[in-house]
C-alpha cells in the first residue's frame, strides 16, 4: 500500500524495505487551462550532491541533455515536452548500489523550460506528483502532492533522496524558486 507524504516529511526506504535498491521516481504535473500563446514543457532533474550539499561536476546533473551518471546510478527516461496524458510525464531512475560513497543526497527538481521567455509559473500548474516505485516489483511505495502553494516559481524541488548511514530515506520538499533551471544549478553548487 502506498504512503501518501505531506510536505517536510521523511520516509526510511531500504531499512523498512529489505532488498531494494533501484526506484523510479515518476513526476507528472497538469498545465492550466490558459491562452498565453505558447505550450508549457515542463522539464525534470536530478542533482547528485555530496556531503557539503553541492554537486561537484556536470557529471552530477541528470537532466533532457545529460540523461545518465555514475553507470546508470542515476537515469533520466527522457524529456516529455507536452505532458499530455495520464500517469508520469517523466521518469528518473535511481540504483543505489550504483551511487558512490561520495553521493549523499539527491534533488529531485522540475522547471519549466523557457518560463520568463513564454511568461510561465507554476501558479499555472497543478495536479503536480512525485511517486516513488520499486521498479523490481512495479509496486508504489510513496507519493507527494505537491498541491497549489506556488505562484510566480518557475522551479522546485520536489524531493530528496537521501542517505542515512548504509540506508536512503526519502523527503518531501515542495520548494520553489524564481529564475528557472539557472537558480537551481547555481542553488546546488554549479555554474
Amino acid at each position: 500500500m502506498s504512503i501518501n507524504l505531506s510536505k517536510g516529511q521523511r520516509i526510511d526506504l531500504t531499512k523498512s524495505n529489505p532488498g531494494l535498491t533501484k526506484v523510479v521516481l515518476g513526476l507528472g504535473w497538469d498545465t492550466n487551462k490558459y491562452n498565453g500563446g505558447n505550450e508549457f514543457d515542463l522539464d525534470a532533474s536530478a542533482f547528485l550532491l555530496h556531503e557539503e550539499g553541492k554537486a561537484k561536476s556536470e557529471e552530477d546533473f541528470v537532466f533532457y541533455n545529460h540523461l545518465s551518471a555514475y553507470n546508470g546510478g542515476v537515469e533520466h527516461t527522457g524529456d516529455n515536452r507536452t505532458g499530455e496524458g495520464d500517469g508520469d510525464d517523466e521518469q528518473i531512475k535511481i540504483d543505489f548500489s550504483k551511487l558512490p560513497p561520495a553521493i549523499s543526497r539527491i534533488g529531485i527538481t522540475v522547471t519549466i523550460h523557457e518560463a520568463d521567455v513564454r511568461g510561465q509559473n507554476f501558479g499555472q500548474v497543478s495536479n503536480a506528483f512525485v511517486r516513488l516505485v520499486d521498479e523490481t516489483t512495479g509496486r508504489e511505495i510513496l507519493r507527494y502532492d505537491l498541491g497549489e502553494d506556488f505562484s510566480v516559481e518557475t522551479a522546485i524541488v520536489f524531493c530528496e533522496v537521501y542517505r542515512s548511514g548504509t540506508d536512503w530515506k526519502f523527503q518531501a520538499v515542495g520548494s520553489g524558486f524564481t529564475g528557472g533551471l539557472s537558480a537551481l544549478v547555481r542553488n546546488y553548487g554549479l555554474s
